[in-house]
């Protein structure tokens, strides 16, 4: 957790969640294929499993706010089971921004200046008082009124449709044994995050690219599974499970299919 005044770009764990109170300066939140205009006090929230990026106005004032980063494991005792990822907050066809009031605003300011004293304490209890006040946030949030989103403007809509899938497709990786968030596994489930039908999602990336999303899905797997069989000692089971497949004898035909060998003799032969 640190005050603003900064950048507000991605984290590179894609299992963090940020909730970020503005108080000044003047941003354009572009949010899957949907973008916001945040150029008052206003409380965000992102996660990298839905492709975002902030970008200053030209001549704004120099930023200034508070952000936290959690992940939802740390909280989830806080929310009574609730999963954030389904949460209106931070599902891709969610709301995740909200322009506050005067009293909104001092009142969130409060809540994000406890948050940092009881970072800075070596109280026992701590994670308890600050899961409590992160769950405050979000709570609040469902109190107000989200704002709405002006359409994306893009010269080639295909363009930023097939970044959007290359982004969310980056962000799957690398996979680790820390990180247990199920991949997305088919073009229906990048379809799915990105809130697009399936078939305008395959023809943008097939008209940008020149190949299909199966092909770039299928490429970064035989990838992943090239550098995890090659640099760790898990067993092949794990990395198959690890990518997505149900059964290890499913990883095993795909391998092979886009290899020309087993995982076992590319391992053998690396």
């Amino acid at each position: 957790m640190q005050e603003a005044e900064c950048g507000m770009g991605h984290y590179d764990r894609r299992d963090v969640f940020k909730c970020v109170l503005v108080l000044r300066g003047a941003n354009e939140l572009h949010y899957a294929t949907r973008s916001y205009l945040i150029d008052r006090p206003a409380l965000v929230f992102t996660n990298r499993l839905v492709p975002f990026s902030w970008e200053p106005i030209e001549g704004s004032v120099e930023q200034e706010g508070y952000i936290v980063a959690f992940t939802e494991p740390f909280l989830h005792s806080a929310m009574r089971g609730v999963s954030l990822k389904e949460s209106v907050l931070y599902r891709v066809d969610g709301n995740p921004v909200y322009y506050l009031d005067a009293e909104q605003q001092r009142y969130l300011s409060e809540v994000f200046a406890r948050m940092r004293r009881d970072f800075n304490t070596d109280y026992a209890h701590q994670d308890d008082v600050l899961r409590n006040q992160l769950s405050l946030l979000v709570h609040e949030a469902a109190r107000l009124q989200p704002a709405r989103p002006y359409p994306a403007v893009a010269t080639n809509s295909a363009e930023r449709v097939t970044n959007l899938f290359l982004s969310l497709l980056d962000i799957q990786f690398p996979v680790t044994k820390e990180y247990h968030e199920p991949l997305l596994k088919n073009a229906q489930d990048y379809a799915d995050r990105l809130a697009v039908h399936v078939n305008s999602l395959n023809r943008a990336v097939k008209q940008v690219t020149g190949k299909p999303t199966t092909a770039h899905i299928a490429d970064r797997l035989t990838s992943e599974a090239k550098l995890l069989l090659h640099h760790t000692d898990w067993p092949v089971g794990d990395i198959a499970d690890r990518l997505g497949f149900e059964y290890a004898t499913y990883f095993h035909r795909f391998f092979k299919q886009h290899t020309g060998t087993t995982p076992l003799a590319f391992r053998q032969a690396a």
